[in-house]
């Protein structure tokens, strides 16, 4: 799925509402920031690890999807616009480690699309290390045969 100019921009919109909840220079919060994403309806919400609903935004191209692999199409989806809103992201005054999450409408954590660990340490992408210990393995196994 391709999201469209419009969907872009409420969920641009929506992580701005997000940060601005946590503005820099703020006492850091300890929270984590998931996102509950809802096939039928098409809305985002955003809570934090008590809860709290930060925002709920409707993202009219989702409305209805019935796709069997929506998360799987929509993940790579929120994963590129938070990295590319970084700099308002690690601008926010939340202690360190914390992460964007997504969930699914049952509340069950499906993928970890944002994570910051500390000012030097930013994992943008869990993919990357899918399947490293056989690229490892694989690696070494090649060093000690030549």
């Amino acid at each position: 799925m391709e999201a469209n100019q419009q969907t872009i921009q409420q969920l641009e919109r929506a992580i701005k509402k997000i940060a601005a909840k946590y503005p820099a220079g703020a006492e850091p919060m300890l929270t984590d920031i998931h996102l509950l994403v809802n096939q039928e309806n098409g809305e985002v919400k955003a809570y934090n690890d008590d809860d709290v609903e930060l925002n709920r935004q409707v993202v009219e191209q989702w409305i209805g999807n019935t796709d069997e692999d929506f998360y799987q199409q929509v993940a790579p989806i929120l994963h590129d616009l938070l990295q590319k809103q970084h700099e308002v992201l690690e601008g926010m005054s939340l202690m360190r480690p914390f992460s964007f999450v997504l969930m699914d409408e049952d509340r069950e954590t499906l993928q970890d699309l944002y994570y910051v660990d500390n000012e030097d340490t930013i994992i943008l992408d869990s993919a990357l290390l899918k399947d490293l210990d056989e690229d490892l393995d694989a690696f070494l196994k090649h060093l000690l045969s030549d």
